[in-house]
């Protein structure tokens, strides 16, 4: 085991909006280490967010991240013979990284023509606060308010 934490490497911001969350959402997007594919996946999606709102794409997109991040969470913890979902605040870190994580997940399994095309509609439907991607943070927001009698066995 480590003596100390790793430390983070720092994220070069992107070339069009300069936004280090920007990198991080097309890491997140990346397979097999094709960043310039996952690059063209999300601009493309991007310009087709602000043709089918006509709004500015990269504020609809940073809206839709902000209606997916999660605020609480369960864990499993075993007590006694009992495994119980316990609620817990998401760390901020967590949060951005469960939102993105989400949106992409989602868009993959919608279905559409591109992968440009999946992602633009999923974006689109968490900033009117709806899609599959909102519904799991309703979800999650949901399993914490009912198991909130067993937030006093916090970790």
């Amino acid at each position: 085991m480590r003596k100390a934490q790793a430390k983070k490497l720092p994220l070069a911001p992107d070339g069009r909006y300069n936004d280090v969350l920007v990198t991080r959402f097309i890491n997140n997007l990346m397979w097999q280490g094709k960043k310039s594919t996952a690059l063209n996946i999300f601009y493309d999606a991007v310009d087709k967010v602000s043709k089918i709102t006509g709004e500015e794409g990269y504020e609809v997109w940073k809206k839709a991240l902000a209606n997916v991040t999660p605020s609480v969470e369960v864990r499993s913890r075993r007590i006694g013979g009992a495994t119980f979902q316990i609620p817990s605040e998401v760390r901020p870190d967590r949060k951005i990284s469960l939102s993105m994580k989400w949106l992409i997940r989602y868009s993959r399994e919608r279905n559409g023509r591109t992968m440009a095309d999946k992602l633009a509609n999923e974006i689109v439907a968490a900033s009117k606060g709806e899609g599959a991607a909102f519904k799991k943070k309703e979800d999650t927001h949901r399993m914490a308010e009912a198991n909130k009698a067993f937030s006093h066995f916090k970790v």
